[in-house]
């Protein structure tokens, strides 16, 4: 409340101690439209009748507006009045920039509320009215919300005092509202200035080409000092990282606090990504020091993403915060403990990511519109015909045209849609295999897991009811895991390949030899078959030690009385020297592209 409204306050104070009113109040509540009646009996006693006549004085509302232009400058509240007597409401100009308010004055104010405030707490705001209105209460203070700009609800405190006339009546309601949901200026842990304090510095250059750099620094695994150390060492932490940046930086580089364990260094001058760099790297020095003088109690290290100005088109705040955002995560993503400074085409890359993501989201929504499930043609080789086909999964879109499963799928793993599309595609495989069988009774799908179901979904139940509603034996099915995906979920699993020898469901290790590639590691998993993909292929048929490696892995492979399937085979001269190993199984382009169900029909299962 401004120092004026709280002089006038304070006045009437003296005033409303000596008289006393009884009043019954009558109102009339319209879609917001109000109507009020008083009917009052008071008297005045004598010490009120000899009150001086400079107490009576009072402030009048054009009096009200000039201290809210003078007071606009020096505060970031909005202050109002309110009178009560007369319907009509005034407000610092500040409320029509910050909330969904056209005007600042205005009659008829229960309908103006209305239109303003947060639908949910208007009753809450219109019950307390009423309580000034009924003498109930002659202070106001309610935290609510009201409506921003863009029609957000933003927490508000509004405050204010009473006024009553020279008859006791509530005449005016003067107080201020601040924002209490808005982000710190400055932060008392680390001492330096907070994320809203960048935005106005940022928002000052208005209208001005920026140059020069901001440094987004972020301490690397912080949630981990909080856990094993405490809130109160973590925030030692963040002081003493925020005092190497500090001493690291010039005079006319500031430093904030942004978010969390988050700081950024802006500097508007004309200076170089390598001058960026240069002072990471110093901040990364005054850390290792500081890590060393506290006798390695913590371990921990920093990344710094570096966005140059002269770098973006576009520089507004929303656009520079995102932008330095990203550059700091692609820091982390490369391994921590480094810098990355922005550049165009690995974000354009990043949003084509999210694109895609939100464009397969949307079409699982749409019953998996897009998506499609092919088959691949696997040759047995002893019998020298086609006894099952790999279910390959393909996607496309109006926006991106058809997108290769090398991209599109480490997307559904990464954002867990291949959870859904996982179950989807599993159906689409078991309804073609009882389609096929009905030529070739004994014919067989394989189907590929992704890590992320087998550790975030109960697949297995899945597999064995699809079986069930679908009328299949456990060997009309065979799962295939790519044994690079579990190197560190080994545990997982092998509890899942566990439950498919339960339920009889043969598996095949796919990809083999390009990941743990232990032969030990096959007694646990226990899988029917091995594949070896079209890399390891093209090696063994360009280099002899290669082709010698793959022919005693399929040697090695029949010892323990598993199958062995080689794929990526597309010629007749890569057949004949391939057939050489006497694997069991051949897969590839010389005996069939994947296409979908009616084609694969077509195409290979009426021949049999």
């Amino acid at each position: 409340m401004s120092a004026v409204a709280v002089e006038v306050c304070l006045n009437m104070e003296h005033k409303k101690k000596n008289v006393a009113f009884f009043r019954e109040k009558y109102y009339i509540n319209h879609v917001g439209k109000r109507e009020v009646m008083y009917r009052e009996e008071h008297w005045r006693n004598k010490e009120y009748k000899g009150m001086k006549p400079e107490l009576l004085q009072r402030i009048s509302i054009d009096q009200f507006k000039n201290f809210t232009k003078i007071l606009k400058p020096c505060m970031d509240d909005c202050l109002y009045i309110y009178d009560l007597q007369n319907d009509y409401y005034c407000i610092s100009s500040r409320a029509t920039e910050r909330f969904d308010l056209t005007e600042t004055e205005f009659h008829q104010v229960a309908e103006h509320l209305a239109a303003f405030v947060y639908p949910d707490d208007l009753e809450l705001l219109m019950e307390d009215i009423d309580k000034v209105l009924n003498g109930e209460k002659d202070f106001h203070n309610l935290q609510y919300r009201w409506l921003g700009k863009e029609h957000e609800p933003v927490w508000i405190n509004c405050r204010g005092r009473v006024m009553m006339d020279a008859d006791g009546r509530p005449e005016f309601l003067i107080g201020c509202i601040n924002e209490i949901g808005k982000k710190q200026k400055a932060d008392n842990v680390s001492g330096l200035l907070r994320e809203s304090s960048l935005q106005n510095d940022i928002k000052q250059k208005k209208g001005k080409r920026l140059h020069g750099f901001m440094l987004r620094i972020g301490i690397d695994h912080f949630k981990e000092i909080n856990e094993n150390k405490g809130m109160d060492y973590g925030d030692m932490i963040l002081k003493k990282t925020a005092e190497c940046i500090r001493e690291a930086t010039s005079e006319e580089q500031k430093v904030y606090r942004i978010v969390a364990d988050e700081f950024a260094v802006v500097d508007f001058s004309d200076k170089t990504a390598r001058d960026a760099c240069r002072l990471y790297n110093k901040i990364r020095w005054k850390v290792n020091l500081f890590i060393e003088e506290n006798g390695y109690e913590v371990f921990y290290t920093v990344s710094a993403g570096v966005l140059m100005f002269d770098n973006i088109a576009d520089q507004g705040y929303l656009d520079i915060m995102k932008l330095s955002e990203f550059s700091l995560n692609k820091a982390k993503e490369s391994g921590k403990n480094k810098s990355y400074v922005y550049d165009w085409e690995d974000y354009n890359a990043f949003v084509r990511r999210r694109n895609i993501i939100r464009t397969m989201r949307h079409a699982i929504n749409e019953d998996f519109k897009g998506f499609e499930a092919n088959f691949q043609p696997i040759m047995n080789l002893n019998e020298n015909r086609m006894l099952s086909a790999e279910t390959l999964l393909r996607f496309s879109s109006e926006e991106f045209g058809r997108i290769p499963p090398a991209e599109f799928v480490p997307l559904l793993e990464e954002s867990g849609l291949i959870i859904p599309v996982g179950k989807w595609i599993l159906r689409q495989a078991l309804k073609a295999c009882k389609k096929i069988r009905e030529t070739v009774p004994d014919f067989r799908v394989n189907v590929n897991l992704s890590y992320i179901q087998v550790l975030k979904s109960d697949v297995l139940k899945e597999i064995v009811f699809a079986l069930k509603e679908y009328g299949l034996p456990s060997d009309s099915i065979m799962i295939e895991l790519t044994e690079s995906g579990f190197l560190e979920q080994d545990e997982n699993f092998i509890r899942f390949c566990e439950g498919l020898r339960k339920y009889e469901i043969p598996l095949a290790l796919d990809d083999f030899g390009t990941g743990y590639s232990n032969f030990h590691y096959l007694y646990s998993l226990n899988p029917s078959i091995i594949k070896a993909d079209r890399s390891f292929t093209l090696k063994a048929l360009s280099n002899d030690y290669e082709y010698s490696l793959l022919r005693h892995m399929v040697d090695m492979t029949h010892s323990i009385d598993l199958k062995f399937c080689i794929e990526g085979i597309e010629t007749q001269q890569e057949l004949s020297r391939i057939c050489q190993m006497r694997p069991d199984y051949i897969q590839g382009y010389y005996f069939g592209k994947p296409c979908n169900l009616d084609a694969f029909l077509d195409g290979y299962v009426k021949k049999e």
